[in-house]
């Protein structure tokens, strides 16, 4: 199984998403009042729940909400998760 990485680099979570087809998102009935709510990467699959946003949109959510993005960077898995960055500390 391949070893998953975390980074918080914006230019290495963007290449790795557009490199396999994705975009930023966030899943609708989670936002309020400004907040975007539940940040995803989605990978044009069918998904009502997902709305597309701008990449400043889903880095200033990122940032606010103190985020770190794990991931496969092996081959074309498309494994990717969005966890709390005191948590993810040398992962990477």
């Amino acid at each position: 199984m391949a070893e998953a990485k975390t980074t918080t680099d914006h230019d290495e979570i963007r290449r790795w998403t557009e490199s396999r087809g994705g975009h930023p998102a966030h899943v609708t009935e989670t936002a309020a009042d400004g907040d975007l709510g539940v940040l995803r990467i989605d990978f044009a699959e069918p998904d009502d729940r997902l709305e597309e946003i701008s990449w400043d949109d889903w880095f200033e959510a990122f940032e606010e909400n103190k985020l770190a993005f794990l991931y496969q960077d092996e081959g074309d898995s498309r494994f990717n998760k969005l966890v709390d960055r005191a948590n993810a500390n040398g992962n990477g």
